[in-house]
């Protein structure tokens, strides 16, 4: 078994003493509803929406959610740059479906294996295939109900950062593992991204954090 699908273990249970701050979550909530508030509230705003069939998640980022998030999409850029990798980074662009009545927008997502079937001059995102990469940092609420959305989407593999840490999960005969290893980027482990964000949440500045994880995937590159 390579690095990249070593199990790690399954998902805890559930996220008690994780969250911080509440969030909004309402029942028997129509797809029309969902719709009507997505194009009421419009593309600039910091609350972020998910639906899955009746069920509605409203949650509005902390001032840590957002450094985790912008840090780890920094690494991710990063990664893409100095391994030449493909890219395009959507953001928390709304990926919704009427046929499964379900919509979801990720915290941040990657198109990088598939970055060149991407149409950049298309408004609509792609119907046939997910983002090959998403992160959910779980400050103000919990991405577990959004996991079974992104199952459905076929996403192979998310981020999830919570203040326990991080885990990668990849997406395994129809349900998320933690694995030790990113499947995107098989050098990377959970410790070593641990290890830059947690340095990175302590430092003031995040561009000579970079710099170190540039010096880090070269020192790898050139190791036998």
């Amino acid at each position: 078994m390579s690095k990249s699908a070593q199990i790690v273990n399954r998902l805890p249970a559930d996220d008690r003493g994780v969250l911080q701050l509440p969030f909004v979550v309402l029942q028997n909530v129509t797809w029309q509803t969902y719709q009507a508030l997505l194009a009421d509230m419009g593309e600039h705003r910091s609350a972020r929406l998910s639906y899955d069939r009746g069920t509605l998640e409203i949650k509005m980022p902390s001032k840590l959610h957002e450094l985790i998030n912008r840090l780890l999409e920094r690494i991710i850029t990063t990664l893409t740059e100095e391994l030449g990798m493909n890219v395009l980074s959507l953001g928390s662009t709304t990926f919704d479906s009427e046929a499964v009545e379900q919509g979801v927008e990720p915290d941040s997502c990657f198109y990088i294996q598939n970055a060149n079937r991407v149409n950049p001059e298309d408004d609509h995102v792609p119907q046939d295939f997910p983002p090959d990469l998403v992160v959910e940092v779980d400050i103000t609420s919990s991405s577990r109900s959004r996991l079974n959305i992104y199952k459905v989407m076929g996403v192979p593999e998310i981020w999830r950062y919570n203040r326990q840490g991080l885990a990668i999960l990849q997406l395994r005969q129809g349900i998320y593992v933690e694995c030790e290893h990113s499947l995107t980027f098989p050098l990377l482990s959970v410790e070593i991204l641990e290890k830059f964000l947690e340095r990175g949440k302590q430092s003031t500045n995040h561009n000579s954090l970079i710099q170190e994880l540039r010096l880090w995937l070269q020192n790898q590159n050139n190791t036998p």
